[in-house]
C-alpha cells in the first residue's frame, strides 16, 4: 500500500471509544438548546396572546364610549371576542406542542445519561436526574409531579399551557353570553350559557390534550425503562 493513502477510519464499536462521548455530549448539548427554544416559544406565545387579550379589552372600553350599550355594542364584542378566542386557541395548541417538543428533549437526555452511566459507572452517584426513557423516569425531570387524585388536577391547572387553556374557556363562556344576549335571551338564560359555554371548551380542551399525549407518547421507543424497585435517578 503507498504511503499516501489514509487509513481507513474504523468505526466505533464499543462505548468505551472516545468519540462516543464526543457525540454524545453533542447531542446533549443540541437537546439543551431545544429545551431552551421550546420554553422560549411557549412563554413569547403566551405573552403575545395576553397582550393581544388586553389590547382588546382596552378597544371594547373605547368603543363602549361612543356606542350604547345595546346590540350593537354587543355585536362589536361578540366579534372582539370570537378573534381572542381563536387566537387563544392557536396559542393553546402550539404550547401544547412547544410541552411535548420539551419533553421528547427529556427522553432523549435520559437516554444519553444512561450511556453516560454505562460509559463510566462511577459518576452514577452523582447524576442527579433520570437515566430511563419511559414515562415515569421523564417526569423525573420535572419533578415527578402526581399523576393522579385531585393533586394532579391542582398540578395541571399550575402549567402554564392550563393556564391558557382556562382563560379562552372564560373567553369562550363570555362569547357564549354575549351571543345569547344579543339573541334575546333573559340574563339568567344568558348566564347559564355561558357557564356551560366556559365548562364546554375547558373539557373540550382537556380531551384533546390528553388524547394528544397519549397518542404522542405511546408512539415513542421505550428502551431504558425505569425499574419497578429503582429509587434512585
Amino acid at each position: 500500500m503507498p504511503d499516501d493513502v489514509p487509513p481507513v477510519p474504523v468505526p466505533a464499536v464499543s462505548l468505551l471509544d472516545p468519540r462516543v462521548l464526543q457525540i454524545l455530549s453533542a447531542e446533549h448539548s443540541s437537546l439543551s438548546s431545544a429545551r431552551s427554544l421550546a420554553y422560549n416559544e411557549a412563554f413569547t406565545r403566551a405573552g403575545m396572546f395576553l397582550a393581544f387579550l388586553s389590547f382588546s379589552f382596552v378597544g371594547l372600553a373605547l368603543v363602549a364610549q361612543s356606542v350604547p350599550i345595546e346590540r350593537d355594542f354587543l355585536l362589536i364584542a361578540a366579534l372582539v371576542l370570537a378573534f381572542d378566542v381563536v387566537v387563544g386557541l392557536t396559542t393553546y395548541g402550539r404550547i401544547i406542542g412547544t410541552n411535548y417538543e420539551d419533553y421528547r428533549a427529556v427522553h432523549g437526555m435520559a437516554r444519553i445519561r444512561h450511556a453516560y452511566g454505562e460509559i463510566a459507572p462511577v459518576v452514577l452517584p452523582y447524576i442527579t436526574t433520570s437515566m430511563h426513557d419511559d414515562l415515569a423516569g421523564v417526569m423525573v425531570s420535572y419533578g415527578s409531579p402526581p399523576t393522579t387524585g385531585l393533586n394532579a388536577l391542582l398540578y395541571q391547572l399550575t402549567t402554564s399551557g392550563s393556564m391558557i387553556g382556562l382563560i379562552v374557556s372564560m373567553i369562550g363562556g363570555v362569547l357564549a353570553l354575549v351571543v345569547s344576549l344579543i339573541l334575546g335571551a333573559p340574563a339568567p338564560v344568558a348566564f347559564a350559557a355561558a357557564g356551560v359555554g366556559a365548562f364546554g371548551v375547558l373539557a373540550a380542551l382537556a380531551a384533546m390534550t390528553a388524547r394528544f399525549y397519549l397518542r404522542v407518547q405511546g408512539a415513542l421507543d421505550v428502551r431504558f425503562p425505569t425499574p419497578p424497585d429503582d429509587t434512585g435517578p
